[in-house]
């Protein structure tokens, strides 16, 4: 089976891919041999397509010269559910996010996983789970191009009614949602995130950046 991997700046996103997408009209080529990721990256946002696409024979190769051309941040977070089956989203940067941050030196991506959750949403976490996916963005960090790999997994909670945002993160509200009552996060989140509900399943119409 063809490997695609995603990675998305801001509100675009870049795929990986080793067949052309079904949708070819709607996406922008970028050829691979020229890739460059630090140059690439403010030609994206300047361009008026939010798809663009990389055909290359293995996509997993070339996500590996991506990873070591640019300096990689290792993050991890989770989707959290109660016993209601409610589902915990943050707000950040007028955006609605699911908790996570950096793997801090001397932890495992598990350990960070749950502690980043707890820290952010002032909860305790009883269950962590298996991992869900792993998910690529790009930004600028002290002034450089730097590639996030965020490493997402499955988390349980109980009883954790009293939430509180760690407002010095950025964070502004947390709160419980029903899976049928996230259409306002839907409308306002990162593609990164409605990747993370769509290996869930939770998502059941695909957007266009999430389709190939």
């Amino acid at each position: 089976m063809a490997q695609k991997y995603r990675i998305y700046i801001n509100q675009k996103v870049i795929l990986l891919t080793e067949s052309a997408p079904k949708q070819l009209s709607t996406y922008q080529e970028i050829d691979s041999q020229s890739f460059d990721l630090k140059i690439i990256y403010t030609w994206v946002l300047a361009h008026k397509s939010d798809l663009f696409y990389v055909l290359c024979p293995d996509a997993k190769a070339f996500l590996k010269q991506i990873k070591q051309s640019v300096k990689v941040i290792e993050a991890a977070g989770g989707l959290v559910k109660n016993e209601n089956k409610d589902l915990l989203f943050i707000y950040r940067n007028d955006k609605w996010d699911l908790p996570k941050g950096k793997i801090e030196k001397g932890e495992t991506i598990k350990e960070a996983a749950v502690r980043e959750v707890e820290e952010e949403c002032n909860i305790t976490i009883f269950k962590r789970e298996e991992k869900i996916c792993k998910t690529y963005h790009v930004y600028i960090y002290k002034n450089e191009v730097v590639l996030k790999k965020t490493h997402w997994f499955k988390m349980k909670a109980r009883g954790q009614n009293k939430l509180k945002p760690q407002k010095e993160e950025g964070i502004t509200d947390v709160r419980w949602f029903k899976p049928n009552d996230i259409d306002a996060i839907l409308a306002n989140t990162f593609p990164s995130i409605l990747d993370v509900l769509a290996e869930m399943d939770l998502i059941t119409e695909v957007p266009m950046l999430l389709s190939e």
